[in-house]
C-alpha cells in the first residue's frame, strides 16, 4: 500500500487520504484483533463486522475519487473471493477454521483486492505459511501436538499487512 500511496499523492490527492486513513485503520484493527485472538481465540463481531464496513467505504471511495474503476471492482471481489475460500476451508475441516477466520477473510480480501489480485493471492499464502512455521515451532518445543489449537487470525493479519506494506 506504501508503493500505492506514494503514485496518490501525486495523481489523486483525497484519495491518498482515504486510503492512507484506510491503512492507518488496518494497523488498529489488526493490533486489536491479534491481541484478543491470542487471548482469547476469538475474533469479535463487534470489531470484525464495523472494520469490514470501514474498509470497504474507504477503499472504494479512494478508488472511485482516483478514477480506478478497476480496484474498485477489485476491492469488493477480493472481499467475496477471499470470505468464500475460507468458507469452503471451513465446510472442508470445521477444527480447523474458526467462523471469526472466515468472516476476517472478506475484511482481509478488501484490503488485499484493493491493491491487487497478486497481493490478494500472496497475503493469504502468507498468512497459511507464517501459521504453519508456527506450527513447526509449537510441535519441535514440544509445546503442542498436532491437535493443538492455535489462533489463525494473527498469521491471517501479518500476512495481509506484509503484503500491504511491501506494494
Amino acid at each position: 500500500m506504501i508503493t500505492h500511496l506514494a503514485g496518490l499523492w501525486v495523481d489523486a490527492p483525497l484519495a491518498f487520504w482515504l486510503a492512507l486513513l484506510a491503512g492507518l485503520y488496518f494497523v488498529v484493527m489488526a493490533v486489536w484483533l491479534a491481541v484478543i485472538d491470542i487471548k482469547h481465540q476469538l475474533l469479535p463481531n463487534r470489531i470484525v463486522f464495523p472494520s469490514a464496513a470501514i474498509a470497504g467505504v474507504l477503499l472504494i471511495l479512494a478508488a472511485l475519487v482516483a478514477g480506478d474503476i478497476g480496484a474498485a471492482v477489485r476491492t469488493v471481489l477480493g472481499g467475496a473471493v477471499l470470505w468464500a475460500i475460507y468458507v469452503v476451508l471451513r465446510l472442508v475441516y470445521p477444527a480447523g477454521m474458526g467462523y471469526g477466520d472466515v468472516k476476517l477473510a472478506f475484511v482481509l480480501g478488501l484490503y488485499l483486492g484493493y491493491i491487487s489480485w497478486s497481493a490478494l493471492l500472496w497475503g493469504t499464502f502468507l498468512a497459511f505459511l507464517l501459521g504453519a512455521m508456527w506450527g513447526i515451532v509449537l510441535l519441535i518445543s514440544r509445546k503442542g501436538t498436532g491437535k493443538t489449537q492455535i489462533p489463525f487470525g494473527p498469521f491471517m493479519l501479518a500476512g495481509a499487512f506484509i503484503l500491504l506494506a511491501i506494494n
